[in-house]
């Protein structure tokens, strides 16, 4: 990999974590402003990047992970996204109603199953990351 095709990787990256850190922000706003109990919700983003020989199977791991999410208890939105000029790179947002909710979801078979089955296809480090609303 050259220095140009890295310092163009690492710009890639940070404009897609840009682009997914509005969202967020647009997702917690619309919280905020719905529900007086925006300060417990969780919101997590994770960062999915499958080896691009893998980017199929990801994408079809990731919808089922959706689908499945979106049924538990606790769960306010899931969503998946797929980066326009990298099909293998993938951004997962999630909102829910609090800490207990996530910890639940976490605990479930689907969960478990999802990572279980990702794992192998990773070609970086599963990247997850909790927040919550600033205020």
């Amino acid at each position: 990999m050259s220095l140009n095709t890295g310092v163009h990787s690492i710009r890639r990256r940070s404009q897609v974590c840009a682009i997914v850190f509005f969202a967020l922000l647009g997702l917690a706003g619309s919280a905020r402003g719905q529900e007086s109990g925006a300060r417990d919700k969780i919101y997590v983003v994770t960062h999915v990047d499958v080896v691009p020989t893998e980017a199929a199977a990801g994408t079809k791991l990731l919808k089922q992970y959706v689908e499945d999410s979106r049924k538990d208890k606790g769960a306010v939105r899931v969503e998946a996204y797929i980066q326009i000029s990298r099909v293998n790179h993938f951004s997962v947002v999630e909102v829910w109603e609090n800490r207990q909710a996530l910890d639940a979801h976490e605990a479930a078979p689907h969960t478990k199953k999802f990572r279980e089955q990702i794992d192998p296809l990773l070609g970086s480090p599963y990247d997850e990351r909790l927040h919550t609303i600033a205020e």
